[in-house]
């Protein structure tokens, strides 16, 4: 290794690659979902095998699904932690497995529940297993993406070449992904959902959200706690609901009342979908598998959903998961050690664990590079993946075309520095991941030329996607290389998309 240290930075080159010789590794997984509606696990045992310096999955069997729980909440309406500690302690019992016997994981919290006062407190659950699990609050666009790969809509859309349209209904809101060749095209969240109002088994208001109040008030009920709604104004109100759904998805100009529930922006809607597919709780009833009722709006809602799109045109089908459809398989580890030059500054900003990866398509084939191209696809990325706030750091993956001239270095470098500058002006590193070999030069580039006052990790030789998160390890004393670990959010029915890749523990 030779090496040139000054101010802090260190340059790598000649690194020497180094992994751990294993054939076969056997893991054991857990995916937890809690939503503002309902809660469960998934128990998976992983088989992974070696091709070359990389581990693919060869086996997964998924060996426990929990019940379905309907989430607890406190009389504050705050989600009850105790009670959820319960129900996830026994379903760990059941499986026959100890929460430290767990070799990897992911928590996802969507919905409602994200915006709980006590998510953070949900989290702690699992404090224990910090270092093993990833823990994501999904938000409108990341829980819509999910639900669309989860269901299979985007497998589908590959494998019948087809446009498909994932519409995930839960107990807050509803999720509308349109999914092209395998991608996440166009998508929009409403303020529609099952959960929105709930009773007793008296039929008595137990629960209001701010959405239902919003939907009473059009059509004249009045709803107050501990009171019996009127049956026929209750009736029109889902009625309400479900075409304001329905124009959310069919129409390309939206009426006041239905573009001010949205939570993202509007779908285009310049083409129907071919096929159309539902998931999430309300999905059990649009598709006859569940009959009961559970104190909400589910059965009714679904019955008047189904009618509508029925009549619509597009094919109805059913998806690959439904109310397990935002429910991570398992997160699958990868590890992989950086190419032949990386460049970090100061040293000690390593380890970083849990980053969040963005693949910005960006527009790295020209000659010239457009500044502002970069920087807006950057911001896309950020914004496909509720990131687009700069609360963390994030790990930009990019694939580097043509020539590295200083002009096109500089432009690159002040594309992204543009699109993460919320997070950057926080003071949240700047990490690079190339897959070819130019980390070294960029990293030097963002620190000398474009003057970023961050700390940064640039490194190469990586294969990232989005969904995955990565730890970068500290240097490794052998090689001058760093290992990172790759943590990928499998989705159990996504294999069409050929997009299977694991890894070694670290």
């Amino acid at each position: 290794m030779s090496e040139e240290a000054v101010g802090g930075r260190v340059f790598f080159s000649n690194v020497r690659r180094s992994l751990e010789e294993e054939d076969e590794i056997r893991l054991v997984s857990v995916g937890v979902d809690i939503g503002s509606s309902t809660s469960h696990l998934v128990f998976s045992r992983l088989v992974l095998e070696r091709v070359d310096t990389r581990y693919i999955v060869s086996e997964r069997e998924v060996f426990h699904e929990s019940d379905v729980l309907l989430t607890p909440y406190a009389d504050d309406m705050t989600i009850d932690a105790v009670r959820l500690g319960q129900f996830i302690d026994r379903q760990y019992e059941i499986a026959g497995l100890d929460p430290m016997a767990i070799d990897t994981g992911a928590l996802i919290l969507t919905g409602v529940a994200v915006r709980r006062s006590n998510a953070r407190a949900i989290g702690e659950l699992f404090a224990a297993q910090t270092g093993k699990f990833v823990s994501v609050s999904a938000g409108d666009g990341l829980e819509t993406t999910l639900a669309a790969f989860g269901s299979g809509a985007a497998a589908r859309s590959v494998r019948e070449k087809n446009r498909v349209m994932n519409i995930d209904i839960g107990g807050g809101t509803s999720k509308i992904a349109v999914c092209d060749d395998g991608e996440v095209s166009e998508m929009t969240a409403v303020d529609v959902g099952a959960r929105i109002l709930s009773f007793d088994t008296d039929g008595r208001v137990t629960r209001i959200e701010e959405a239902a109040r919003r939907f009473a008030a059009e059509v004249g009920l009045t709803l107050a706690m501990g009171d019996v709604p009127d049956a026929a104004k209750l009736d029109a109100m889902i009625e309400c609901m479900a075409d304001r759904l329905m124009e959310a998805v069919q129409s390309a100009s939206l009426s006041t009342e239905t573009a001010s529930l949205l939570r993202l922006s509007p779908l285009l809607n310049q083409r129907a979908p071919d096929v159309v597919t539902f998931s999430g709780g309300v999905s059990e009833y649009i598709y006859n598998r569940q009959a009961a009722g559970f104190g909400d709006l589910g059965p009714k809602l679904g019955k008047a959903i189904l009618a509508r799109v029925t009549a619509w045109g597009p094919r109805l089908e059913k998806p690959d998961e439904g109310i397990r459809a935002t429910v991570v398989g398992a997160s699958q580890y990868t590890i992989q050690v950086s190419g032949s030059t990386i460049f970090v500054a100061p040293l000690d900003v390593l380890p970083v664990r849990n980053v969040p990866v963005i693949t910005p398509d960006m527009p790295l084939d020209e000659e010239t590079i457009d500044v502002s191209a970069v920087a807006a696809a950057v911001r896309t990325a950020l914004r496909r993946l509720d990131l687009h706030e700069g609360e963390q750091a994030v790990a930009l993956c990019y694939r580097w075309r043509g020539s590295a001239t200083f002009r096109r270095l500089d432009d690159f470098a002040t594309g992204v520095r543009e699109g993460l500058s919320l997070s950057l002006d926080k003071g949240f590193p700047l990490i690079l991941v190339g897959d070819g070999d130019i980390g070294g030069l960029v990293g030097i580039h963002c620190l000398e030329e474009a003057k970023m006052t961050t700390p940064i990790v640039s490194i190469d030789g990586i294969n990232l996607k989005e969904f995955d998160f990565i730890d970068i390890g500290a240097m490794l004393e052998t090689s001058g290389a760093v290992p990172v670990v790759i943590k990928s959010l499998v989705f159990p029915t996504s294999a069409a998309l050929g997009r299977v890749e694991a890894s070694v523990p670290a």
